[in-house]
């Protein structure tokens, strides 16, 4: 059994997320302790024992220790990944991005195509959102030959989350393709989406894209924001949020494939100009970095090019502690190696293939 100590590095519920669903692709039993040891309130969260339940039922595993504020679990992995169709709810306003991402590898090496159902939160701090998700990382994968799609069904905001989201995933034929983003190059076109709910009223997704455009355009970008809300005539949702909340993403591809982008949520207290300034600003920051992944990009892409066949190279705006507690992880688990030399980071990929 592989003893891991969640305390290490970030200290974070990234190395919950991602110790789980890697040792079921190693076929590996784990007892992770000391979980989230570095948070303000250690031990696990709904949102972090909803991924674990979840990849308990993806493999028929099996989850000791699995209960909210628990600093310490056990997990012995089935033998095969199914597909087929799941519903999670997280129950809370934790994040369904963050579920997702944990849930993908799986998905890739399934027995069959997978349908995942998932309630929770779909915008807030300290978690991409559900945008970024669907816009940035997944075409970014995509090029690495991860065939998966998500849709908002309902939009979800913090405190009281119900969410709804669809995301489908395609069994990888073969082994991933690494993936080389070596020069930013030049950016071809910015596009972004400003969603509000039940603020129709205050105007918040015009003010919100106005300003992120105003930001933009002073350096020379004309960024095409459509502006969203959730009310019932609305055809991009099924339901309408259960609460006021709002969200704004923008993002911008560039002519050697590079998708960098940046989001932010509403919050009490929180302006629409600052929500526009502020995503502007990020965005703006990660390209003047010369980075070809953005900052959420940076740790996101870790998983698939361990998993990849083939050396993977890009460069990412910061080494942050996510970037390393997920290089720390893929090499620990799956035996990925890797070298960061300045801001390029660089993965041997292990060339993961399923067992016929």
């Amino acid at each position: 059994m592989l003893e891991l100590d969640g305390g290490e590095q970030s200290g974070s519920g990234t190395i919950v997320r991602d110790a789980v669903p890697f040792c079921i692709l190693a076929g590996e039993e784990i007892h992770l302790r000391n979980i989230r040891a570095k948070r303000d309130k250690p031990g696990l969260r709904a949102q972090h024992l909803k991924v674990l339940e979840a990849a308990a039922s993806l493999c028929g595993g099996r989850l000791v220790g699995g209960t909210v504020g628990s600093k310490e679990i056990w997990f012995y992995p089935g033998k095969a990944i199914k597909g087929g169709t799941f519903r999670w709810d997280i129950g809370t306003a934790g994040s369904t991005a963050m579920l997702a991402l944990s849930i993908i590898p799986l998905g890739l090496f399934a027995d069959a195509i997978s349908t995942y159902r998932i309630t929770g939160g779909l915008f807030q701090d300290f978690a991409p959102s559900l945008f970024h998700l669907r816009d940035v990382l997944l075409p970014t994968v995509r090029k690495m030959g991860v065939q998966a799609v998500v849709r908002i069904i309902q939009p979800g905001y913090v405190p009281k989350g119900g969410g709804r989201i669809e995301l489908q995933v395609m069994p990888v034929k073969g082994a991933l393709r690494p993936l080389n983003l070596v020069r930013q190059g030049q950016v071809v076109s910015m596009r972004g989406v400003a969603l509000s709910s039940q603020l129709r009223e205050r105007n918040v997704s015009q003010r919100m894209g106005e300003e992120c455009v105003r930001v933009l355009k002073g350096r020379g970008f004309h960024p095409q924001i459509d502006l969203l809300d959730d009310e019932r005539n609305n055809p991009a949702f099924e339901g309408a949020s259960i609460q006021p909340g709002a969200a704004l993403a923008v993002w911008a591809e560039t002519d050697t494939g590079c998708l960098i982008g940046a989001d932010r949520a509403g919050a009490r207290g929180r302006t629409a100009e600052f929500i526009g300034k502020q995503t502007a600003s990020d965005l703006l920051s990660d390209l003047d970095s010369g980075a070809t992944v953005d900052r959420h990009l940076a740790d996101q892409v870790i998983p698939f090019a361990a998993l990849a066949k083939g050396t993977s190279t890009f460069l990412v705006p910061s080494v942050t502690e996510h970037v390393e507690a997920r290089l720390w992880l893929v090499e620990k688990i799956l035996g990925a190696k890797s070298r960061v030399r300045e801001n390029l980071v660089t993965i041997e990929g292990i060339g993961f293939l399923k067992e016929r």
